[in-house]
């Protein structure tokens, strides 16, 4: 890609992902246009459809959520880490109305005409931040503080649904949290929880 079309090509992923958090997925692509200084002919150059603008902007989230997970990587205490990158899944997902509609589509749960290329991008998407999860899991089921029988694949479900529920709650900004503090506690070895209870 040469400068001047990478340049217009970050330009309109920058204000994209700033409109679809302000306004939704269902933005105005005209509006997301001008605002990146373009005229909508270049923005449909790079991205032909809607769903292929959505899916660079998705993939662009999963990028730095793939980082996150790679940062946290070595943490001192696993459980902590793999919670903390839970909750950036939660919270980048909560800053776009739509977004955890999309995710649960693209794991089967939705169905339309509409959402299929959205679905298959975003279910390519899913590998990588699987493999990210997994590895952040894995540290922590070892170390003794998650259960050895917790899916990867049950945890991202898992965080997207708290996504979509904090998302149809506007009104409660701490039920995010509450949730996920609500999971963990399933995500505890049984033992620890005989103890706790005993305690």
């Amino acid at each position: 890609m040469r400068a001047d079309a990478r340049r217009n090509y970050d330009k309109l992923l920058a204000e994209a992902r700033a409109a679809f958090a302000a306004h939704g997925t269902d933005a105005s692509l005209e509006e997301i246009a001008r605002r990146a200084g373009v005229g909508i002919g270049t923005l449909y150059r790079h991205f032909p459809t809607r769903y292929a603008l959505m899916s660079a902007v998705f993939q662009g989230a999963v990028d730095e959520l793939i980082a996150r997970a790679h940062a946290l990587a070595d943490a001192t205490a696993p459980c902590e880490a793999l919670v903390t990158w839970l909750r950036a899944i939660i919270t980048h997902a909560s800053e776009y109305r739509g977004l955890a509609r999309a995710l649960m589509s693209a794991s089967g749960t939705g169905s339309g005409a509409g959402t299929e290329s959205s679905a298959s991008a975003m279910s390519a998407c899913s590998i990588p931040m699987r493999e990210a999860g997994t590895a952040l899991l894995v540290r922590a089921q070892q170390s003794g503080a998650v259960r050895p029988d917790v899916p990867i694949r049950d945890l991202m479900q898992l965080t997207n649904a708290i996504a979509l529920a904090a998302e149809q709650s506007p009104d409660d900004p701490e039920l995010a949290d509450r949730l996920l503090s609500l999971a963990v506690r399933g995500l505890r070895p049984r033992t620890d929880e005989t103890d706790s209870r005993a305690d």
